[in-house]
């Protein structure tokens, strides 16, 4: 059975954007990416979705979490790393950023207790893993 051209294959997509069927079904139910079932039930992608997955995966690099991801939906079909922040993006960015150094915090206090009791048990014999 022939394809419709521009339409893609949950795998072929995962394929060329580097991702798995998996992630795409998890982005799909949270609503940031749609597809359409072919006559056989399989799920195909316009050609747009190669970008707007690109985007979704370059944010969530980022640190963002999916529902950090829906502020973008207007501009995930775009450069999103090219284009100027929006009030409501930038407001979330910058929550997002400082959950994530309150985290480097906690974790790095608790990295430095266990060393610390570690140095005192051995004698200072141990080396950190870096």
């Amino acid at each position: 059975m022939a394809r419709e051209v521009g339409r893609v294959r949950i795998g072929e997509l995962a394929r060329a954007v580097g991702t798995t069927a998996r992630a795409l079904r998890h982005y799909e139910q949270a609503g940031l990416i749609s597809s359409e079932r072919a006559p056989n039930g399989y799920r195909v992608y316009d050609e747009q979705a190669a970008v707007r997955v690109r985007n979704i995966r370059y944010l969530l690099a980022a640190g963002l979490t999916l529902d950090d991801v829906r502020v973008f939906l207007p501009c995930l079909d775009g450069d999103v790393a090219a284009a100027p922040p929006s009030g409501k993006g930038l407001r979330v960015a910058l929550e997002r950023l400082a959950i994530l150094n309150e985290r480097i915090a906690v974790q790095t206090e608790a990295r430095d207790r266990l060393e610390a009791a570690l140095r005192e048990k051995t004698g200072d014999r141990i080396r950190p893993v870096a």
